[in-house]
């Protein structure tokens, strides 16, 4: 078998024991993208390091996003080119550096009459674009002529169709790119656990010093197990959308500082989109942006549209896709595409997230040099995209952050908390390349290219050893889809004929198992929702093959077979919850 890092129910169970023994220097609260990604950057750094995350990695807007990796072409409009330029120069080294997780997308932007940008200005907006990237991009943008766009999109509406644009960004796995920076840190020394609560702080004088946690797994009385403590020097909240809820078990006067937004997204067939790159989609009564996104790399190929932006309740557990919201994209669609004829029949799922936006009252309130002395609590305004503040007890807090940006994010975050704790830490240049390496690369020195080295040395070992390893596995997991190899090839000698794999989904078993011992997937919803686009991308979401995997997941978690029915009532409890419209 290959030598790749466990990240497992059993190395989550080493990680609760260093929780009750050890004191740290930074725990973690939340397993998004920021959170995972401060913890590796603090663990690189030499700090002693705990995460923990409610739900599974990634549970909330780190997995329910637009999936792009992108410098911010709208912020031009706002002479934000600082942040544009930061943006971009992530941007480059995620494609150098994890190209299966981060692949270079054109966008195509179309320009009508009426419009309220008009050619020339575009035009100048992308020369900019292209410039700030210092040109380091998958390729320049290009004027297209309406003849050419109809030519590479015919289905898209012509009347009105003056021309348009061409230029390039990214697309990502969101999820996996969390999960594989949880790793990373765990891999360098972290204690990282999933499903385990935040409950309530730890006050030694004026100070925090740790949190009281539940773990959510349930113990042998069928009950979640016992609180207890984690001892902490400086505790860090990464709670995304959930952060005022968090910020109430600092204080009892906590002020809100979110305004929660939702972003809906409508998932097709590419069949039934067969777009050839992204499309810029604008509104003509509000003028706001939606996109039209291809992801072959996603089982047999879908597309993903969105977003919305809306209002939703303060508790980011009740976000919900309305009627409304299904109505504003298919009525964008069928405004760019009006030959295809898209009903909502055509859905094949959808999903909502909620952004962690700052209140304009609360960045009023707490500007960079105001105080309030119930809360003890002073903002600093980091960025437009996210901000970094001292919370009741010493505390850390953000609010905010992208995914182009988190590694740069991370590591002011970090260097926050070291000030604010008068603490030193010297960075490391192993955290510029944002996950582990994979199977041939486990624990060797960082370079810009060592990841796609691991990937291209996998293809290599694949076409030696003679063996037909389908694209769908190399495309998710580079050069770990041996180890799946390995793990389908372990199993077939003792595994009955099973069912055939969905389209799109080769070695499905093998993933799962993979996923259990080296993604930390607890239960089937991870792996449905988080691991693979099951739930994403089929209109069945994976259901009729519940049942054969729910016992692959009972024998690798070494459960009894009793296990597998409540299992399987929460996975489609789930699934249900996820494809409602109100």
């Amino acid at each position: 078998m290959a030598d790749v890092p466990e990240f497992s129910f059993r190395t989550r169970l080493e990680s609760l024991k260093r929780f009750r023994e050890d004191t740290f220097d930074l725990l973690i609260v939340g397993g998004g993208i920021i959170g995972a990604s401060v913890a590796r950057d603090a663990t690189s750094r030499g700090l002693k390091v705990a995460l923990v995350e409610r739900n599974d990695f990634a549970y909330g807007t780190s997995s329910r996003s637009s999936k792009l990796i992108h410098g911010g072409l709208r912020y031009l409009q706002n002479l934000e080119f600082g942040l544009v330029f930061e943006a971009l120069a992530e941007r480059a080294l995620l494609l150098k550096t994890v190209p299966h997780r981060v692949r270079p997308l054109p966008f195509y932007l179309p320009v009508y009459e009426g419009d309220p940008h008009g050619r020339a200005l575009l035009s100048l907006g992308l020369w900019l674009y292209d410039l700030l990237a210092l040109f380091r991009t998958p390729g320049f943008h290009r004027r297209l002529s309406r003849e050419k766009l109809l030519q590479e999109m015919p289905f898209l509406k012509p009347e009105g169709l003056k021309g348009g644009f061409q230029y390039f960004d990214a697309s990502m796995w969101d999820d996996v790119l969390a999960v594989e920076n949880a790793k990373a840190a765990q891999t360098g020394g972290a204690a990282v656990a999933s499903y385990v609560e935040a409950i309530e702080p730890l006050w030694e004088k004026e100070r925090i010093s740790g949190f009281r946690v539940c773990d959510r797994e349930l113990g042998a009385n069928g009950k979640p197990s016992e609180s207890f403590e984690i001892k902490a020097h400086c505790t860090v909240v990464c709670a995304g959308p959930w952060t005022d809820q968090v910020g109430l078990t600092l204080s009892a006067s906590w002020p809100r500082w979110l305004n929660l937004s939702k972003g809906v997204h409508l998932v097709f067939d590419l069949k039934r989109i067969p777009i050839p790159g992204a499309m810029v989609m604008s509104h003509p009564t509000d003028g706001r942006i939606a996109f039209v996104i291809p992801r072959p790399d996603y089982a047999a190929g879908v597309v993903i549209v969105g977003t919305t932006d809306g209002a939703t309740d303060p508790d980011p557990d009740k976000a919900q896709i309305s009627k409304l919201d299904v109505d504003y994209l298919m009525g964008l669609l069928n405004r760019y595409f009006p030959n295809l004829k898209l009903t909502s029949e055509d859905i094949l799922s959808a999903y909502v997230g909620v952004r962690p936006l700052m209140s304009g009252q609360t960045l009023n309130e707490l500007g960079p040099k105001k105080a309030t002395s119930k809360t003890n609590t002073v903002l600093q305004k980091v960025s437009r995209e996210h901000h970094i503040a001292n919370g009741p007890g010493g505390t850390v807090v953000i609010a905010g952050g992208k995914y182009t940006t988190a590694r740069k994010v991370a590591e002011e975050i970090v260097d926050f908390a070291l000030s604010s704790w008068r603490k030193s830490a010297a960075k490391n240049e192993a955290a510029k390349v944002p996950v582990s390496l994979g199977r041939s690369n486990t624990r060797a020195a960082v370079s810009a290219s060592a990841t796609q080295g691991a990937v291209e040395r996998a293809r290599a070992e694949i076409e030696q050893r003679g063996l037909h390893l389908p694209e769908e596995l190399v495309s998710r997991y580079g050069a770990d889809a041996l180890t799946v190899l390995d793990i389908q090839s372990e199993v077939k000698k003792t595994a009955v004929p099973a069912q055939e794999d969905p389209q799109g989904f080769p070695l499905l078993r093998a993933q799962l198992r993979f996923a259990i011992r080296n993604e930390m997937v607890m239960h089937l919803e991870d792996f449905y929702i988080r691991r693979v686009p099951l739930f994403l991308s089929r209109k069945d979401h994976g259901l009729p093959w519940a049942e054969a995997l729910a016992q692959v997941w009972a024998e690798e978690r070494c459960l009894p077979l009793s296990a597998v029915q409540s299992e399987l009532d929460v996975l489609r409890a789930e699934i249900n919850k996820r494809s409602q419209v109100v």
